[in-house]
């Protein structure tokens, strides 16, 4: 194997592991401070005017009545159209938005490579003149997915980072890290244009690299744009794990299991258990009202209160 093929076997080892051990770090945190607010589109019949299972009377007794598909529709909006960034932030979004839009046609740009060598396994030719619908359907979704996602990639990193150095309210809480994650996406995604531009205009190169990739075999030598390209992905695959940029593992627990968990707690089940492990988690900070190293259960019944104001 080449030292291509070593390096991207790592990174994406990399990649799967840390994802997985932040996912799993995440979901054994300490039960979160419950929002309660409304509306929750799991609520099938009350999500339309704000309301909640709570409201019927004897509501203990009723059965809940949940909307999966109501979820997955306001999920999509703020996965696909980034709507919270719309409403509250206009001009960071017209940035955002296509920086996600490209990441998100790379990822399906990926999943049309591995289709195509997959096809080209059982003879179907994944080329323009393809005599299979098939391989030219999947020919034309690689190449258009691909350049898509380069060029909006390109606008979107490019904005977000002009956005940080020039607009102040951007910068004043803009870390080394958040310009370096933006320059190293802005490189990927010129490189990948680039190699589209000079060395690969059929993605034939990619399909065939990615197909020794799967069965472990050496590649010759690449084109050089195309080999930069290869090692900035398994750059930034390897890095990934580590940033805040993994915070789509967060969306899901943020949105599941804080601002839309209205689970009731029931006598002995898990949310009452999380709970009262919480109330015994020890106290870091203290205030007129807190005590620092009290548990928590002492300042639920008003027992650790400060014996100095403003003690901090």
């Amino acid at each position: 194997m080449t030292a291509i093929q070593i390096i991207l076997y790592i990174s994406v080892l990399i990649l799967f592991i840390g994802v997985i051990a932040k996912a799993i770090r995440i979901s054994r945190m300490p039960a979160h401070l419950r929002w309660d607010l409304y509306p929750i589109p799991h609520e099938k019949s009350k999500a339309a005017y704000g309301g909640s299972y709570y409201e019927e009377s004897n509501w203990w007794t009723k059965p809940r009545e949940v909307s999966l598909i109501s979820e997955v529709k306001e999920m999509s909006k703020e996965i696909f159209a980034i709507q919270s960034l719309y409403r509250h932030n206009r001009w960071l979004w017209y940035f955002s938005f296509p920086f996600h839009i490209g990441l998100y046609l790379l990822c399906g740009f990926c999943g049309l490579l591995i289709m195509g060598v997959i096809a080209q396994g059982f003879n179907i030719d994944v080329t323009v003149l393809s005599y299979s619908i098939l391989g030219r359907i999947i020919f034309y979704l690689t190449l258009y997915s691909g350049v898509a996602g380069w060029v909006l990639g390109i606008i979107g990193s490019m904005g977000l980072l002009l956005s940080r150095i020039m607009r102040n309210e951007l910068r004043t809480y803009s870390t080394r890290g958040d310009y370096f994650n933006l320059l190293l996406l802005l490189g990927l995604f010129i490189c990948g244009l680039t190699n589209w531009l000079t060395a690969d205009r059929t993605y034939s190169l990619m399909r065939w690299f990615v197909s020794k990739f799967f069965i472990f075999e050496p590649t010759p030598p690449l084109p050089v744009i195309t080999a930069v390209q290869l090692y900035l992905v398994a750059a930034f695959f390897a890095y990934l794990p580590f940033t805040h940029m993994t915070h789509f593992v967060g969306k899901y627990f943020t949105y599941h299991k804080v601002r839309w968990q209205d689970e009731p707690s029931s006598r002995g089940g898990t949310l009452e258990t999380a709970i009262s492990a919480n109330l015994g988690e020890k106290q870091t900070w203290s205030a007129a009202h807190i005590k620092r190293g009290a548990r928590w259960s002492e300042a639920a019944t008003d027992q650790n209160k400060s014996p100095e104001k403003g003690d901090k």
